[in-house]
Order: structure tokens, then sequence, then C-alpha cells
């Protein structure tokens, strides 16, 4: 008997995340080697790890009173918004950081979200 895995709406978004960051950090690979991947690697990276930190938050509330939903949704946006802020100050310390392929990769990465509305089936 062969398990089928059927993954929700979340999962889906944070893999598109990682897929659309490799796709453009590999697309600036190729247009400029290591030194230029670099950069909408990071950026991709400083949109996932605050989405991440959210799902992780919400799931965890999963199951709860509304009343405690709404919370973690709130304290996670109010974390997520904290942990951008954190990474990207973090990697502005770094030397050789091109901020156009950075941008690039973090808005690959934000752009997620925004098909997967426009491929949201009811």
């Amino acid at each position: 008997m062969v398990a089928i895995r059927v993954f929700s709406t979340v999962e889906k978004i944070l893999y598109g995340q990682i897929f659309f960051a490799l796709l453009v950090a590999t697309g600036f690979f190729i247009a400029g080697g290591w030194q230029m991947a670099v950069s909408p690697l990071l950026g991709g990276i400083v949109g996932f790890i605050p989405n991440l930190y959210l799902a992780v938050k919400i799931s965890v509330a999963k199951g709860k009173g509304a009343k405690a939903i709404v919370r973690a949704f709130y304290s996670g946006e109010i974390g997520k918004l904290g942990i951008t802020f954190i990474l990207f100050l973090a990697i502005f310390q770094l030397k050789g950081i091109a901020l156009l392929p950075l941008l690039c990769g973090y808005l690959a990465v934000l752009s997620v979200f925004w098909l997967a509305l426009f491929f949201a089936r009811n």
C-alpha cells in the first residue's frame, strides 16, 4: 500500500518560497557566479524564515479557541516583522552584498503569496 501525502496550503506556500529563492539564486549564479548568487539567496532566507516562524506559531494554536488563534496570528505577525528587521540588519553588516539581487530574492519569496492567491481554487 502506498501512502499519499497531501500537503496543506501553508506547506505548499513554504515549499514554493524555497523553490523561488533557489530559482532566483540560480539565475544570478548563472549570470555572475557564486558572488552574485549569495545576495538573492540571503534575500530569500530573509523572506522565508519569518514566514516559517509565523506558520509554526499559527499551527501551534490550531485546535484552540478563536481568541488563541487570533492572538497567535497577531503575535506571529509582530514576531515576523521583528525577525525580518533583524535579518536585514545582520545581512547589511556583511561585505559584498549587492542590494538589487538581495531585494530580488526577497521579493521572489514574497511573490509566492500573490501567486498562491492567483492560482487558488475553491
